[in-house]
């Protein structure tokens, strides 16, 4: 047994009686936590909510630099110090403004793409930008590696000090899913985050009486920062602040004062940045507001052109229906059977207590909560109009790359829409175009997918609605037809066609299920990934010294590689099966949470056979797990989307989890075996950060890449594997 600093030897959660329930603890709250800061931050920080790795690995690291340095005194104001200094941060208007600018000053680079981007007019103005986000992200996320080392030196040395290896794991595991199923729980009733940190702050209350010192100012600090994160969650002007499971939805009455929240009756923030317009377009109010609504293009909305374009629409599938604009539209022009899907739960609501025209209280609307994909799977229903709405994101799913609109514009998607179409149907696409080649992108999935090229043109800004750029595809005869029949609709569209044409190169890539990525111009790593690969960097050497931990590569050894590369394995195994999931099952949180979930519950059984087998061989779990991940480059998860949901959850979460058993049969008997746990879990975390940057490589060669390089880092470990016999271990342990 490693000998450790005995300032705290005498506190409770050491004491022989209580070291599992102390892991349980430990590991329940910091996954809690983690998952909280991931969620937070992305919210109050937009670039982190399609960077959520970067948050990760700030935690992996903080977590990983504990394990290593265990042996050194473990203080709890050194977790909850820095995380009350985050709360601080975010609830002073001036630091949570600066901090808020972090993203636009990151997307000066210009290859990473979000709302309200900045555009520099020269590339010395971009570099003092993007070293100034650079600076303020540095300053954020040592703060939130500091607050996990304690955490990480914590579990470690009750790891390393429990007699039963086998059940530690598996109670760490066990208190993992309960940390994820906390925070799942909340957000799937909308709780903000004063209550998430209440939670947290009733599970540190434990360790805080457990501790024999500073209980007093522990205490203190735990009040101070559940105060300070209810200031923290209040959005000043807005009527309404929404925490849904995907993200913060801030309701404002419109006004004159800014040019986007003067258009309709309300204004829609997500994340702190606009997302959409609640509007009245009924004929009645725009009479009543003609210096608003000129005569000329009454009933010529973005909502109502795609219903012209059809000479009778009895059926209408509107695709990210939001709060209803386009189903209001679609009533409008008196169609029958109007489906309107839309992910995001909360943003129903809102449109059924606050859209003006009421359109989803209609008995001819039917409300379907759900992801795009998912539902185009299952639905056996023929429309007569399909409409894109401004579907467009502003997160990620967790521990990917891919947003949560990606697989909704690939080709794979657009052909199984196109199926839905009746005889003589038309497909409408409206996005917001940023730059050109996204346009461009959007106008070649269609040609490819429907064999001619569509009708295109860009909506401007006005009382109608926010615009962008339209793209007609489907039966073109009907609706050129259908256009030259309506000499306002015709003139319109002219207008618009001359005014701002569409810049198409016909050069963009299009997006599949394996490369997704909507908003990136071509295959590359965006320049802001090594930017923050090297920020990491430098964030390691500072806190390699902070916390004492230098001597970690002279201790490096042979099987510190072999938990480095099953950590860094097991990440990238999860964001890929969290990816192919999502394609199938729907790019949902909660398929999120099922996919998460599963796997913890396949390392809970491999526990189970590690201890029931001890002698299963080794070379049976490696030839598994990489032959499994092998199978799966080849099988299209896709061809399973026919099936009831319920079999189709269990044979894609089967398959895409299977791999995760045999990898944790091999990484508990590793683990048991080893003479210095705590070490072993500081490699691990190195490796899953390590993964965690890794994934970026799916940006050149696609997703399913990742099963290949997931098969070399387990042949990686086998090779690194120590030469000892593990049976014995698991018997002993």
């Amino acid at each position: 047994m490693a000998e450790y600093n005995n300032s705290i030897g005498t506190d409770k959660f050491f004491e022989p009686g209580k070291r599992t329930w102390a892991i349980f603890f430990i590991s329940v709250s910091g996954l809690f936590l983690e998952l909280l800061l991931i969620r937070w931050i992305g919210t109050e920080v937009r670039i982190f909510a399609y960077l959520q790795n970067t948050v990760l690995v700030a935690c992996f690291l903080g977590l990983g630099l504990g394990c290593f340095t265990s042996r050194q005194p473990i203080v709890l104001k050194n977790s909850l110090v820095p995380l009350g200094l985050i709360l601080i941060i975010l609830t002073i208007p001036v630091s949570r403004h600066l901090v808020g600018l972090i993203s636009s000053l990151l997307s000066a680079t210009g290859d990473f793409l979000i709302w309200e981007a900045m555009e520099p007019e020269n590339l010395f103005l971009s570099i003092i930008l993007v070293f100034t986000g650079l600076l303020l992200t540095y300053v954020l996320l040592i703060i939130i590696v500091d607050i996990f080392v304690p955490f990480g030196r914590l579990l470690a040395r009750l790891m390393d000090e429990h007699p039963n290896t086998i059940w530690a794991y598996s109670v760490n595991i066990a208190g993992s899913l309960v940390g994820t199923w906390l925070f799942v729980l909340l957000s799937y009733f909308y709780q903000p985050p004063f209550t998430w940190f209440c939670l947290f702050g009733a599970l540190m209350l434990i360790f805080i009486i457990w501790q024999q010192r500073d209980k007093k100012m522990n205490f203190a600090l735990l009040l101070i920062i559940i105060a300070l994160s209810w200031f923290a969650g209040q959005v000043p002007n807005a009527l309404s602040v929404t925490w849904s499971p995907y993200q913060k939805l801030a309701v404002e009455k419109s006004r004159a004062d800014d040019e986007f929240r003067s258009v309709g009756e309300y204004f829609v923030a997500v994340n702190n940045t606009g997302y959409q317009m609640i509007g009245d377009l009924s004929q009645s109010f725009m009479e009543a507001n003609p210096d608003k609504f000129p005569e000329d293009i009454r009933g010529l909305s973005q909502y109502d052109i795609p219903l012209l374009l059809h000479p009778d629409p009895h059926s209408f599938l509107i695709v990210g229906a939001g709060c209803g604009n386009d189903a209001a539209g679609g009533l409008r022009h008196a169609v029958q059977n109007i489906v309107a899907v839309e992910i995001d739960p909360a943003i129903i609501e809102i449109g059924q207590e606050l859209h003006p025209e009421k359109p989803y209280s209609s008995p001819n609307v039917e409300i379907v909560n759900d992801d795009a994909r998912s539902y185009f799977a299952t639905t056996d229903k023929k429309f007569d109009v399909i409409a894109f709405g401004l579907l467009d994101s502003h997160t990620t799913t967790a521990m990917t790359n891919a947003r949560l609109d990606h697989y909704v514009y690939t080709k794979e998607s657009i052909a199984r829409a196109k199926t839905l179409l009746a005889e003589g149907g038309i497909m409408v696409l409206t996005f917001e175009a940023q730059k050109p080649f996204i346009a461009d992108r959007m106008d070649r999935v269609l040609e490819e997918t429907f064999g001619e090229k569509p009708i295109s043109f860009v909506i401007p800004f006005s009382y109608n609605g926010w615009g962008g750029a339209m793209f007609i595809a489907g039966d073109l005869e009907t609706a050129k037809a259908e256009i030259k029949n309506n000499p306002r609709l015709a003139a319109y569209i002219n207008q618009l066609q001359k005014e701002e044409p569409l810049v198409l190169s016909h050069t963009t890539k299009v997006t599949t299920d394996d490369w997704p990525y909507t908003y990136l111009e071509q295959p590359s790593i965006p320049v802001l990934y090594y930017l923050l690969t090297g920020l990491f960097i430098l964030i390691f050497i500072r806190s390699n010294i902070k916390w004492k931990g230098a001597n970690i590569f002279t201790r490096w050894s042979r099987p510190h590689w072999h938990f480095f590369f099953l950590g860094a394995a097991f990440l990238l195994l999860e964001v890929q099966n969290i990816s192919k999931a999502s394609v199938v099952l729907g790019n949902t949180w909660e398929t999120n949470a099922i996919i998460i979930s599963g796997v913890l519950v396949m390392a809970l059984l491999a526990n189970w056979l590690a201890y029931t087998f001890p002698k299963l061989p080794m070379g049976f779990s490696y030839v598994g797990v990489i032959g499994i991940s092998l199978a799966l480059y080849f099988i299209d998860l896709a061809e399973f989307a026919f099936l009831p949901f319920t079999l189709k959850a269990l044979v894609v979460g089967g398959l895409t989890t299977l791999p995760m058993l045999f990898s944790g049969i091999i990484f508990i008997r590793s683990f048991a075996n080893s003479d210095a746990k705590d070490e072993a879990f500081g490699a691990n975390f190195a490796g899953s950060l390590t993964g965690a940057l890794f994934q970026s490589i799916t940006f050149i060669l696609g997703i399913k890449t990742l099963l290949l390089i997931v098969a070399g880092f387990y042949f990686l470990s086998l090779l690194s594997r120590p030469n000892r016999s593990p049976s014995a271990a698991v018997q002993v342990n």
